[in-house]
């Protein structure tokens, strides 16, 4: 019950800060990414609110994560002129199913949405990262709502209390990262 808010939290600390200097230097595709952060993240506050058994979570987890890998494998077909495929504009109905399992399994979904846009060509590198990053951000704070309703808030405290040096971490490490 603890491992999916450290999660969320660790998430937000560190998008936070990626998402403020992708917007800062204008990478950001405003227009795609909040038709898909809206469509995300009432469905990770649904997911967050889920009850779901440990080993049903750690099974879903280990599971889509391993199919995420395998998906960053397949190559993208470059076309001559760049162009976005087919399959590109229906990338934003991809967003609920995976706001729903980034609520339920406490990840923010962006290692879910990445893959698919870019095997899609959905937009250039850094605006598919601004709109994961994005995404993250706010199904991240959308599934912790849901997950403290469903838990308590006082959950919330005794995993933020436990995971102190690791969001401590997460801070430096998003930071220089990003």
């Amino acid at each position: 019950r603890l491992l999916p808010l450290v999660s969320l939290a660790c998430n937000i600390v560190v998008v936070t800060g990626g998402s403020i200097r992708f917007a800062r230097a204008g990478v950001t595709p405003w227009k795609k990414a909040l038709l898909i952060v809206a469509l995300g993240a009432p469905a990770s506050f649904a997911g967050g609110l889920t009850p779901i058994r440990e080993a049903t979570f750690l099974t879903l987890l280990g599971a889509s994560l391993v199919l995420t890998a395998l998906t960053m494998l397949i190559p993208v077909r470059e076309s001559h002129d760049g162009a976005p495929t087919r399959v590109a504009r229906w990338m934003p109905i991809a967003a609920a199913p995976l706001g729903y399992f980034a609520g339920l399994v406490g990840i923010g979904g962006g290692i879910f949405l990445a893959p698919l846009l870019h095997l899609a060509r959905w937009h250039e590198p850094r605006g598919i990262a601004a709109t994961a990053s994005l995404f993250i951000l706010v199904n991240s704070l959308f599934g912790l709502v849901g997950q403290m309703l469903k838990n308590g808030p006082d959950l919330l405290g005794a995993a933020i209390g436990a995971a102190l040096p690791l969001l401590v971490a997460v801070v430096i490490g998003g930071q220089v990262g990003s």
